[in-house]
């Protein structure tokens, strides 16, 4: 077999032309806190967490378990930064509750900075990753109809609208709505945007798997 200098992921660390996308820590407890108290408004129309009460250790504590679950392989939450850390842009996650050879990419984007491509281009980068290096069938995104700009990234990247699931997931009243699930398989990732996105990844100890 040919030695390729790669190792295997999962990946911890990915760098893309403006982001560094990589496994969370609970030292950006009191980032992510900021982050998510200062987006609330933006933020929950879309996600039933961002109406949700809560502290600073409650970041801590979710902090530890997406730690815990992404060492363990049970789940790839990540956080998205600017280069230096100097700034905490949003989440993202490769999320395995599609099944083992499928993955489900989420994000989400602070409200500072939304309008410029941050989120188009993690989940570019992800898609990536999840073909390149967990070797799945599949990636899906899902979303709300009405949630017009996370509908657009999917589009861009050339996933194809598979299906509409009515009733499937709650809005911030409690009330049943709609979803949209947007799905790229492997045999389609290779003419897909995605492909060329320009990133570095590296796992637990640096090492690049890609």
């Amino acid at each position: 077999m040919m030695d390729t200098g790669l190792y295997p992921g999962p990946a911890y660390r990915i760098l893309t032309p403006r982001l560094l996308i990589r496994c969370p820590q609970p030292a950006d407890a009191f980032a992510l806190h900021v982050a998510i108290q200062q987006s609330l408004a933006h933020l929950a129309p879309w996600m039933e967490w961002a109406h949700e009460a809560a502290s600073l250790q409650d970041r801590v504590d979710y902090l530890l378990t997406t730690r815990g679950n992404f060492d363990l392989g049970i789940d790839f939450g990540y956080l998205i930064f600017n280069h230096d850390e100097s700034d905490l842009i949003g989440g993202t996650g490769l999320h395995t509750r599609l099944g083992k050879e499928a993955r489900e990419i989420g994000y989400w984007i602070h409200k500072a900075h939304i309008n410029h491509g941050y989120a188009t281009e993690a989940a570019a980068a992800l898609t990536r990753v999840a073909f390149e290096v967990d070797h799945v069938s599949r990636v899906e995104i899902h979303c709300s109809p009405t949630n017009i700009r996370s509908a657009n990234i999917p589009r861009k990247l050339g996933f194809t609208h598979e299906a509409t699931l009515h009733n499937w997931a709650a809005d911030v009243d409690g009330n049943l709505r709609d979803t949209l699930v947007w799905c790229l398989l492997e045999a389609d990732y290779p003419a897909s945007p995605s492909v060329r996105v320009e990133l570095q990844a590296f796992d637990a100890i640096g090492r690049r798997t890609i």
